[in-house]
């Protein structure tokens, strides 16, 4: 004589088990394949974009770093007192450029000012407008060639070198009094590290 289990339902996957309805089969793939887009889509699709957002700077700063020539726009507050070079108010036409190597930092800086402005700017050195050297071109080819600056020579063109003990920096600067009542300064400022 068998003894009989006691029934206590139907089996899984058994032949009582209730057949599933077709949409809620659809629906609740849908709603799986819309957790995995959800759980593995948006933070691939956060990386990407942030890859693409890095790379974009970085391609910046190289533009940035590894342009030649001058840049219209004053240099910055750090950069103006690591190089002590004082642009004076008001001033025009205001444009730099910096390099840095393991040998030599160097700050060129150009402006268009007035009479007031020079004197400001001269006097922010330390200097006179009686350091002006008539038809003293102390800003060297090298120099010139990097910024594409040409001094044509004359009577309307002065110069001097302001040297300093280091580690403050030695400014070249030229200056073009062609029109005495708006000169143009072009600096120098170099520093030793």
């Amino acid at each position: 004589m068998t003894a009989s289990l006691p029934h206590q339902g139907p089996w899984p996957g058994g032949p009582d088990r209730p057949v599933e309805d077709r949409r809620h089969m659809i629906r609740r793939r849908a709603l799986t394949l819309l957790i995995i887009v959800l759980l593995i889509g948006i933070p691939a699709g956060y990386l990407v974009i942030s890859a693409n957002q890095s790379r974009d700077s970085g391609k910046d700063k190289e533009a940035k770093y590894s342009a030649t020539g001058l840049t219209e726009g004053w240099p910055s507050k750090l950069q103006r007192r690591i190089y002590q070079v004082p642009i004076p108010h008001p001033a025009w036409h205001v444009a730099y450029y910096e390099t840095n190597n393991w040998k030599t930092s160097r700050l060129y800086a150009q402006f268009e000012t007035n009479t007031a402005g020079l004197d400001a700017y001269l006097t922010g050195l330390g200097m006179t407008r009686a350091d002006l050297r008539k038809g003293d071109i102390t800003i060297g080819a090298r120099d010139r060639k990097i910024t594409g600056w040409k001094f044509p020579g004359g009577d309307a063109w002065y110069g001097f070198v302001h040297r300093q003990k280091n580690p403050a920096p030695t400014h070249d600067v030229v200056v073009d009094l062609s029109n005495p009542a708006y000169p143009w300064v072009y600096v120098v400022s170099r520093t030793v590290p």
